[in-house]
Order: structure tokens, then sequence, then C-alpha cells
């Protein structure tokens, strides 16, 4: 491990402890935020570096407060679904969406910022599948977890059918994808 060129009240430190390094992974915390976080605490302990990564993080959330995120769910309204269907398959997109975002630290930590932020749902009428597809590859394309459920046709629809899309992202994003659409 390559030691780093720490700044501020710790420019004495040099390497991390790779024992508590490890902790802080297990915890989830990024390399490079666990790393910063045992240099500015100075290799006291990992719950020392714990204490200090998220208060710092939650200190940067205070200060981007205009920061919302939600997360949307696009309605295929072209499917004869019941209002319980239609619930369950949200149920399901939420599901998968939330645990596709466990995939990515990026996408974990914009998960984490939602929940805290109020973890804001919407949902909304899509026009039929091939209108879900469209906005998936546009959010896809502006690097927005999305997750399609297909669904297995046991009850109301066929199946394979694409009943509901999960978009999830930072509000102005996700409304390039989904802010014309008609809440449900």
């Amino acid at each position: 491990m390559e030691p780093l060129e720490p700044s501020g009240p710790d420019a004495g430190a040099q390497e991390v402890n790779p024992v508590y390094l490890q902790q802080l992974r297990e915890l989830d915390i990024p390399e490079e935020a666990a790393k910063q976080a045992l240099l500015h605490t100075r290799n006291v302990s990992a719950e020392e570096a714990a204490m200090y990564y998220f208060n710092k993080l939650e200190n940067e959330e205070e200060g981007d407060d205009d920061l919302a995120f939600k997360m949307v769910f696009v309605v295929n309204m072209d499917l004869a679904m019941g209002v319980g269907k239609v619930a369950a398959q949200v149920g399901h997109a939420a599901v998968g969406l939330y645990q596709a975002l466990q995939g990515k630290n990026s996408w974990r930590e914009m998960a984490w910022k939602w929940d805290h932020s109020g973890a804001k749902k919407v949902v909304v009428q899509g026009t039929n599948m091939a209108h879900l597809l469209e906005l998936q590859a546009l959010a896809m394309s502006l690097s927005l977890p999305t997750y399609l459920v297909q669904d297995a046709g046991l009850t109301q629809v066929e199946s394979g059918s694409r009943t509901v899309l999960a978009i999830m992202g930072e509000d102005e994003m996700v409304n390039n994808v989904t802010g014309s659409l008609k809440l449900l």
C-alpha cells in the first residue's frame, strides 16, 4: 500500500493501519475515504475513523440541503392491472432497485442520501412497454440506476410483461426522464 500525503492537522501520519482500514471497508466505507479518515484521526482506531467519516458525511449533507433525491416508479398503463397488482409491482420495483443500488459504491451513497433526505417516492403513468424501455434507456444514458419489473404471469398479466420501471437519482436528473409524466 502506498502512503498518502495527508494535509491538515494530521500531516505527520504517512500510512494507514491496514487492520483499521479493513474494518472500515467492512462498514462499506469507500477505500479512499477510509484512508483519509484514518489519516485525519492519526490511526487511533477504526472506531474513531468511522465516527470521523460519518460525521463528515453528515455535515456535508447539511451543506447540500438543496440537493434532493427521489425514486420514481413508472407504471405500464397499457396493462389491465388492478390496484393491488399495481401496488405489488411497485413494491417489486422498489426492492429490486434498492438491491441493485448495493452493487456500486456511488449508488450505495446515493441510496444513503435518498434515505436520509426523506426517501421520496413518486408513482407516475407510462404508456406501454415500449415507453418504459425508452425511459429506461434515457435514464441509463444519464447514469441513473434503474430496475424494470418483468412479471411471472401468475395472476393478471401475461408472463414476461414489463409492469413497472423504477428510476432513482437527484431530483433534477430524474425529472429529465420522468418530469412530464402524469401522477398515478
